[in-house]
C-alpha cells in the first residue's frame, strides 16, 4: 500500500485573476482544462498535469484567508535556477535563496498573491550555474 505522490494543491481565493497571472507569469504554469464544476475557478498545469487548483470565492461569503494556514509551504522540483532568479528580480518579487545543508539542492522561496509560500527545489548537478549566490 502507498499513498503515492502529491497530485495537486488547492487554493480558495478572492483574487482569481491575480493568482492565475502569478502562476502563469512567475512560475510558468499554464491555465488549462478544468471540469465543469458548479463554481468558478482555474486549473494550472505543469508539464501536462494540473498541479494547482484554484477556486474563486470572490462572489461568496467565504473570507479570504491571509496565508496558507497550517500548511507552511508547497514545493516543486524545478529546473532553471538562474532563469527563475532573473524572472523574480525582473518582476520585483521578494524571494529567498537557500542551499540545503548536506544535500546538493538549492531552493528559492516566493509567496503567491494569497500568502501561500512556494518552494522551488533545484538539483545542483542539473543546473548550469556553479553557486546559488
Amino acid at each position: 500500500m502507498s499513498v503515492g505522490l502529491l497530485d495537486h494543491f488547492n487554493i480558495r481565493t478572492a483574487k482569481l485573476g491575480e493568482t492565475v497571472r502569478f502562476y502563469e507569469e512567475v512560475l510558468d504554469l499554464s491555465k488549462g482544462d478544468r471540469p465543469n464544476f458548479a463554481f468558478p475557478g482555474a486549473w494550472m498545469y505543469s508539464e501536462g498535469k494540473p498541479v494547482v487548483h484554484l477556486v474563486d470565492i470572490a462572489q461568496t461569503s467565504e473570507r479570504q484567508k491571509p496565508d496558507s494556514g497550517v500548511v507552511h509551504h508547497v514545493a516543486f522540483a524545478s529546473r532553471g535556477f538562474a532563469d527563475m532568479k532573473r524572472r523574480l528580480s525582473s518582476k520585483a518579487l521578494p524571494f529567498d535563496v537557500r542551499e540545503v545543508p548536506g544535500v546538493e539542492v538549492w531552493q528559492i522561496f516566493v509567496t503567491d498573491p494569497n500568502g501561500v509560500m512556494i518552494e522551488l527545489n533545484y538539483e545542483m548537478s542539473k543546473e548550469d550555474v556553479q553557486q546559488p549566490a
